[in-house]
């Protein structure tokens, strides 16, 4: 049995070179499994980390209930990752953060009641403490991606997200597609809440991110979900007899 269907919500944290991290990780990933609104677990995924990081995610694995990971065989990116923890999770919901804790798991407690009435649940990153080089870029591409897909999302960057697992596993995700998480919620008519979270500056580890992956890679992606979008099927089963 998949472990994961005993709990309401599963934690996706994706992993790639974050060994700084990982102790802070588990330090506030436990401390907010205490304190959880709801039954919640953390499934790591690691992407193929080429430093300690897998080590350190079995060491903590080992050390607490409730964590659980699954590791690549290549390093396959961000999008990859989620959609794999969106893939073995089977709790009824499915949560997203960031390794670098530049959002705090304890506001997983400010999503979590609007998850009946929401298909999708998202932060918004209040007081932003990133560069203003970076704020800029994200501005910019955030306000691309709004004309290019009407999704109407302010911040679709900020990793702190919870999806009702039905609608997680019927996005089509490809390399890129996670920044098009609401807009593909959307496409399956599910509602969407923006709840304003806490945004803190990393401390440690390096960004994996830069002007390509922030700025243009997005701006060609908007395209893709745009082509994508005239092709979705969207369709709700009225009538089953496969269940006895």
């Amino acid at each position: 049995m998949n472990k994961t269907s005993e709990y309401d919500l599963t934690i996706i944290v994706p992993v790639f070179n974050e060994e700084e991290n990982m102790q802070a990780l588990e330090d506030k990933l436990s401390a907010y499994l205490g304190n959880a609104i709801k039954k919640s677990c953390v499934l790591f995924v690691n992407d193929c980390s080429s430093d300690s990081s897998l080590d350190k995610i079995k060491d903590i694995c080992r050390r607490n209930n409730d964590f659980y990971y699954i590791s690549f065989d290549r390093n396959r990116g961000l999008s990859a990752a989620i959609k794999a923890g969106i893939d073995y999770a089977e709790s009824q919901l499915v949560g997203y953060i960031d390794a670098d804790l530049q959002t705090a798991p304890e506001d997983f407690n400010l999503l979590l009641p609007y998850t009946g009435e929401y298909e999708l649940v998202m932060g918004i990153r209040a007081d932003r403490k990133d560069s203003g080089f970076k704020k800029l870029q994200s501005k910019i591409a955030n306000g691309f991606r709004r004309m290019m897909t009407n999704d109407g999302v302010q911040d679709t960057g900020c990793p702190l997200k919870i999806i009702n697992t039905s609608f997680a596993k019927r996005i089509p995700f490809f390399t890129g597609m996670h920044r098009f998480i609401p807009a593909l919620i959307l496409l399956q008519e599910g509602k969407i809440k923006q709840i304003p979270v806490r945004h803190f500056p990393r401390v440690a580890g390096v960004s994996k991110y830069n002007l390509w992956n922030r700025l243009v890679s997005p701006f060609m992606d908007c395209f893709a979900y745009r082509w994508m979008k005239k092709r979705y099927i969207n369709y709700n089963v009225a009538d089953s007899n496969l269940k006895a």
